[in-house]
């Protein structure tokens, strides 16, 4: 009987770094990471250099010393008198609000844009496409100086006083001015985060929900109905806590006191220009990217889903939509990235984010460029990396994924 014998391991050579296409990938690759070590250590050395030759040095002892200016909008709270790492540290939250709105502002406007430019209705169809190609063809910071214009020929505080019969407060709590919009603000008492915390469970419960009923779709055939539940689980358990605890959010609502609006919440003018043009603007891009994954799935799936009965919305929703998602979400994620990074533009209409801030007059007051700089960099490399990182897990959840 024939015995078969293994053959004997080779031993580890140097020469095999190069000469064996195992070890050759490895070898290039340890080589480019070290000339990228040395690279970047020749540039640190040799700006610490230059900044001795100067009579410079990178110090952050500027971020502890009070700042001195004002700041028009801020979510936490601050004074001339705090320091410059507070002025940074509005920036930054006063950036991630913008871009928080933005995304979602610019996805519900794109999908709704993507999908409508599809409809069988001609005039429809039109005005999605007019719309499409207006503010993708135009620069973002011409419709943030427009949509800014637009806000100022809003009637003025005092037209609130009544002697205006056309301006009125909207639903008797929302005042729309020249210097922004005054909303209702919440006021949080004993017993709040309750209610809140039991409105967050619903969300997640409701996803649940609908998952459960996608999931029992696919595997038996059996149609759930998701969106009277959907709403019942959203809603009902957060009102029915609110009760319990016997209502404990109110609303501070807005009222005119002298020559401008007190309480309530107020959305600047600055805020609401950078906002909207960059949820206009970008959700033009993303009505392509919508348009274009809808594209991508076969017309045979819609007719073969129609055949079975299924209504048109159910067909965008459980058919078009999920295969579709694949295509739309990587060049989202860019979307998502281009509104962060084109929030640097506020400082056109004065709205302070970290651009503003930190890399405008923290700079120009400190004459520290080089650490402001340092510091704009790595945060916007964080927050991309971040939202980069976010959309990517989501991308593996939608893709498909093959037996």
């Amino acid at each position: 009987m024939a015995t078969v014998t293994e053959p004997p391991v080779e031993s580890f050579r140097l020469s095999m770094l190069l000469n064996d296409t195992r070890y050759r990938g490895y070898t290039f690759q340890f080589i480019a990471l070290l000339l990228l070590v040395f690279a970047i250590a020749w540039l640190g050395q040799n700006l610490i250099q230059n900044l001795q030759a100067a009579g410079l040095d990178i110090s952050w002892t500027f971020l502890g010393e009070p700042a001195g200016y004002d700041i028009n909008q801020t979510l936490i709270p601050y004074t001339s008198q705090s320091t410059h790492l507070q002025a940074a540290w509005v920036g930054v939250l006063n950036t991630l609000l913008v871009a928080f709105m933005g995304c979602v502002t610019a996805t519900v406007i794109g999908v709704i844009a993507g999908v409508l430019r599809l409809s069988n209705n001609w005039l429809i169809a039109k005005l999605m496409s007019a719309y499409v190609e207006a503010f993708r063809n135009v620069p973002v910071l011409i419709w943030i100086l427009i949509i800014s214009t637009i806000v100022t020929l809003l009637p003025a505080p005092r037209a609130y006083r009544g002697e205006t019969p056309d301006v009125e407060m909207l639903f008797g709590a929302i005042a729309y001015t020249n210097r922004g919009v005054y909303i209702p603000a919440p006021v949080w008492g004993p017993g709040s985060s309750v209610v809140v915390i039991t409105f967050l469970l619903s969300i997640v419960a409701m996803f649940a929900y609908r998952r459960y009923a996608k999931t029992l779709l696919y595997s038996t055939g059996r149609l759930l109905p998701t969106f009277w539940p959907s709403i019942g689980i959203f809603f009902l358990p957060a009102i029915v806590m609110f009760f319990i605890m016997g209502q404990p959010i109110s609303l501070d609502y807005p009222a005119l006191q002298g020559f401008n609006f007190q309480g309530g919440i107020q959305l600047q003018r600055p805020l609401i220009a950078l906002w909207l043009a960059l949820s206009i603007y970008t959700g033009a891009f993303i009505a392509e990217n919508v348009r274009a994954g809808i594209q991508a799935v076969s017309k045979g799936q819609t007719e073969a889903a129609g055949s079975l009965g299924m209504r048109p919305n159910r067909i965008m929703s459980l058919v078009v939509l999920p295969q579709a998602l694949r295509v739309i979400v990587p060049p989202l994620i860019s979307q998502y990235l281009n509104i962060t990074k084109n929030s640097s533009l506020a400082i056109a209409v004065g709205y302070a984010d970290i651009t503003a801030t930190l890399g405008g007059i923290t700079l120009n007051q400190t004459g520290r460029a080089i650490e402001c700089i340092l510091l704009l960099m790595l945060f916007y490399l964080v927050i991309s990396l971040c939202i980069s990182a976010i959309m990517n897990v989501y991308n593996n959840a939608v893709k498909l994924k093959e037996r």
